[in-house]
């Protein structure tokens, strides 16, 4: 026997929607990643806070010096916080170094959002990027 609906209160407030992405570049050189990423909210509201999660394909160091708003959670992940982000608005630029636990050839970077202040993202897709980093020194964009 299927279970009833539970009903929703008609003074529930809806739901916000947001759509955030991030956009930047990494560049890794000998033990260390130099990250700088903006956060994006497409909307359609605003959202009061986020969070990005950087997750490493290498472990790093035991040591970090990361930036106000960023904590380390996992040996290969670091998380960070957007603040802010107005409708159509470009949050502050994040800007981090992290030192991993030797000089790999190359390393991958995931982010994605892991926490958008209690707003809805049914576009992912673009909040979640993966980036290969060689070791040449260089930029690489995502």
């Amino acid at each position: 026997m299927a279970a009833a609906p539970v009903p929703r209160p008609a003074h529930a407030a809806p739901v916000p929607e947001a759509d955030l992405a991030h956009h930047g570049s990494a560049t890794l050189t000998g033990d260390r990643v130099d990250v700088r990423l903006v956060p994006v909210n497409h909307g359609p509201s605003a959202v009061p806070d986020a969070t990005v999660r950087l997750r490493w394909s290498v472990p790093l160091a035991v040591r970090q010096e990361l930036p106000d708003g960023c904590a380390r959670a996992e040996e290969r992940v670091v998380l960070c916080r957007t603040g802010a982000l107005a409708v159509d608005g470009v949050g502050e630029r994040i800007t981090l170094r992290v030192l991993l636990a030797g000089a790999p050839p190359e390393v991958v970077l995931d982010l994605d959002t892991v926490w958008s202040g209690g707003a809805v993202d049914r576009h992912r897709e673009n909040d979640r990027q993966r980036v290969l980093v060689l070791a040449t020194g260089d930029p690489y964009a995502f």
